[in-house]
């Protein structure tokens, strides 16, 4: 089941690569949340992070929270393991948590389909946008645009005018 533009998004708690754990729930002073449903190995993934971390420094002054969460079966995908999460974490400057979605339950609970595949909450954690980040994975140059766009309007106490679009990237890696 999808949860809808407008609907209250799942509540979960997933540790990050240094073990804290972190809640889906709406914080006081969390303005927006941007779920990011992504993973080390994904070539989408890969291309759009950089747009997508930038973003995140970009809006964390404004009260924008970013959550990155890679459910991806690390037994058929040995790259997308907690141990390589941390490895990238340590290598690559991160302004988000990395999250991991073990059991693959907050995935299906969110009905994400690909990596990435992005979901921004409202301050009560109402779905607001999910999609691409932006329109072109090869093109560094959008910026993570339609991401932005969501998160202005949010910041702004309005609905983003695009609410949803189709995800683009490797599908999440289920476990069998």
């Amino acid at each position: 089941m999808s949860i809808v533009i407008g609907a209250q998004a799942p509540e979960f708690q997933l540790p990050d690569t240094d073990g804290t754990l972190w809640s889906g729930r709406s914080e006081n002073g969390v303005a927006a949340t941007v779920v990011v449903f992504t993973c080390n190995h994904c070539p989408y993934a890969l291309a759009w992070h950089e747009r997508i971390a930038q973003a995140a420094r970009d809006y964390a002054e404004r009260g924008v929270r970013f959550l990155a969460i890679n459910p991806n079966d690390a037994s058929r995908y040995p790259s997308d393991s907690f141990e390589a999460m941390k490895q990238r974490v340590r290598t690559e400057s991160w302004p988000m948590p990395y999250l991991r979605d073990e059991s693959q339950e907050v995935a299906r609970a969110y009905d994400a389909k690909t990596t990435p595949d992005v979901f921004v909450l409202d301050a009560q954690g109402r779905l607001v946008y999910r999609g691409a980040p932006d329109g072109d994975y090869d093109d560094p140059a959008q910026n993570a645009t339609w991401l932005r766009e969501a998160l202005d309007a949010v910041l702004a106490g309005s609905q983003p005018a695009r609410s949803e679009t189709r995800p683009v990237g490797c599908s999440i890696k289920w476990k069998r």
